[in-house]
C-alpha cells in the first residue's frame, strides 16, 4: 500500500482538472482494502479517471486506486476472473489470446474493468454485464461477498453497485470461443477517427435517451462549438466536453448546465449525465 497526503489529483482525471486530495492511496490487495476502508469516512475509488471530473478545490475526499489490482485468472476454460485495476483495452488483449468472444463491440473503451462494470459499460448494442458470470464487492457493511449476476439489478449504465456504492474487487466472465479480430479493429478505429482522442476529456458525457442520440439532440439545439471558459462542446463528437487547454472545474460544469437546459428547452428531453463528478 503506498498513501499520499494532500495529492494533487489533476493527472489522475483525463480532463485534467483536479484539486489537492485529503489522501490518495494504492491499494495491492484485498486486505488491504479492507482494512483502509474500515476507517475511511468519505472515499472514492478511482480507475483511470477516463470518466471522472474531480473538483479543483480542497477535496477532503481520500482517493483510493485498485489499480495494483490487475490480474488475469483462469479458472477454467471461458470462465476468467480479472481484478478491478485491469486495463479493459489488456481484457481485450487476453480475449484475442485465448480466442475468447463477447465483449469485442467495447474494443477501445477507455478505463478499467472495475470501472465498467460499475457502471454496465458499453457500446453498440453490447454491455459488459451480457458476459460477466459474478462479481466481487465490498457492500456498504465493509463485508467482502461474491453475487451472482442473476442477483445484481443492473440496466443501461446503472448497476447496483453504483447505486448502493459498493466495491468492485473483482470480475468472473464466461466467454465462448470465436474471437472477432475484424470487429474489435473496426471499432478502435472508428474511436480514433470520431472522437477528440487528442484533447483532455471524459468520454460521453451523457447518456442517450431511449431510442435517441445525445449527440444528436446536441447538435440540434444548435451547442457543437459552445464554449464556457476553457470548456468546449467537441467538434469531433459533441457528446463529449473537452478542455481546451485552461478549463476549470466549473467552466465543465456550467457547460454541461447549459447543454441540458437548451436541449430540454427545444425538445423536452432531460439529459443525464454519464459521467461521474467528484465536489469535495
Amino acid at each position: 500500500m503506498k498513501l499520499y497526503k494532500n495529492h494533487v489529483m489533476k493527472e489522475h482525471s483525463n480532463m485534467k482538472i483536479g484539486g489537492v486530495a485529503k489522501e490518495y492511496i494504492e491499494i495491492e490487495n484485498k486486505d488491504e482494502l479492507l482494512e483502509v476502508i474500515k476507517d475511511k469516512k468519505n472515499i472514492f475509488i478511482l480507475g483511470n479517471g477516463t470518466n471522472t471530473l474531480i473538483n479543483d478545490g480542497v477535496l477532503e475526499t481520500t482517493f483510493i486506486s485498485l489499480k495494483p489490482i490487475n490480474y488475469i485468472e483462469e479458472k477454467s476454460e471461458g470462465l476468467v476472473e480479472v481484478g478491478s485495476g485491469l486495463d479493459f483495452s489488456e481484457l481485450i488483449d487476453y480475449m484475442e489470446e485465448k480466442d475468447y468472444t463477447g465483449l469485442e463491440n467495447l474494443a477501445g473503451i477507455p478505463g478499467t474493468v472495475g470501472g465498467l462494470v460499475f457502471m454496465n459499460g458499453g457500446a453498440h448494442g453490447t454491455e459488459i454485464f451480457d458476459k460477466i458470470s459474478s462479481v466481487e464487492v465490498i457492500d456498504e457493511k465493509g463485508i467482502l461477498r461474491k453475487i451472482d449476476k442473476e442477483n445484481i439489478k443492473f440496466s443501461y449504465r446503472i448497476t447496483e453497485i453504483k447505486e448502493k456504492k459498493w466495491i468492485v474487487v473483482s470480475t468472473t466472465f464466461k466467454f465462448d470461443k470465436g474471437y472477432l479480430k475484424e470487429v474489435v479493429d473496426r471499432y478502435k478505429l472508428k474511436r480514433n477517427e470520431n472522437h477528440p482522442l487528442n484533447e483532455p476529456n471524459l468520454g460521453s458525457t451523457f447518456k442517450n435517451p431511449e431510442g435517441l442520440f445525445s449527440a444528436r439532440l446536441i447538435i440540434e439545439a444548435g451547442l457543437q462549438g459552445k464554449k464556457i471558459g476553457g470548456a468546449e462542446v467537441s467538434m469531433v463528437h459533441p457528446n463529449f466536453i473537452v478542455n481546451k487547454g485552461d478549463a476549470k472545474f466549473v467552466d465543465i460544469i456550467e457547460i454541461i448546465k447549459t447543454v441540458k437546459s437548451e436541449v430540454k428547452s427545444k425538445t423536452g428531453i432531460e439529459l443525464e449525465e454519464e459521467i461521474i463528478i467528484v465536489e469535495n
